[in-house]
């Protein structure tokens, strides 16, 4: 059994601290690099990741240009099982875009993720997202529609239609060029060599050409060269 609970607030440091250890356990699911357990530089993107999710949780306190709302999905414990994190759409308060979603895997195939999105749907009934390509037929099944490609995912949405609307976004940028990231990847140097490091930033990039090409040779097929191009609605750094 699992209850769901809508947040709006920064949740309590308990909660926070689950919802952060789904993020560092399940990367390869959640980041849009898909990096794999087996590259060196996946230690990096546990941190940078985690450091993202992190200041949208904390930005759920106020004082940031961010609208950022977390639905949960608790057990009969008080553990985490699954989150939602999304960004309500500028201008639109009947749609928003989801950032970040994770289930614990002992947890899966008992319906907590559409328990989830189907909350979400309660506050927001036009919820967008972007997946790849092996994921379009599980959110087809909860009633997603192909929308369009961007980069290495394929858009989605609950509407047959992109919103207008702009999405505030953290600007990663300055995560990456942080000293934590650097004093890691220095690390990560000194531990596997130079020659690895690079072999596995290029492993990375053909990792993300592929699923480009897949994301829209997908949906090329289905709408054909106008709707592959999509990008979908624009976002705001913050």
């Amino acid at each position: 059994m699992f209850s769901l609970t809508h947040l709006q607030h920064t949740p309590p440091e308990a909660i926070k601290s689950q919802i952060l250890q789904l993020v560092i356990d399940y990367l390869t699911d959640i980041s849009m690099v898909a990096i794999p357990p087996s590259n060196p530089l996946y230690n990096l993107y546990q941190y940078g990741v985690g450091h993202e999710v992190h200041q949208y949780l904390d930005a759920m306190g106020g004082g940031r240009e961010l609208a950022v709302e977390l639905v949960v999905a608790m057990g009969e414990q008080e553990d985490v099982l699954g989150f939602v994190l999304y960004l309500p759409v500028q201008g639109e308060p009947q749609a928003c875009s989801v950032a970040y979603m994770a289930v614990h895997a002992s947890q899966r195939r008992k319906g907590i993720a559409r328990a989830m999105l189907a909350k979400v749907r309660e506050a927001c009934p036009q919820v967008e997202l972007a997946c790849f390509v092996n994921r379009v037929p599980y959110f087809e099944a909860m009633g997603f529609q192909v929308l369009g490609a961007r980069g290495p995912q394929v858009l989605m949405s609950t509407h047959d239609h992109f919103s207008d609307g702009l999405v505030a976004v953290l600007d990663i940028a300055p995560i990456y060029s942080s000293l934590e990231v650097r004093q890691i990847h220095a690390y990560l140097l000194n531990q596997h060599g130079k020659r690895a490091m690079q072999d596995a930033e290029k492993k990375r990039d053909r990792q993300l050409d592929l699923l480009a090409r897949q994301a829209h040779a997908f949906v090329q097929l289905r709408f054909g060269e106008a709707a592959a191009r999509n990008t979908g609605r624009g976002q705001r750094l913050v």
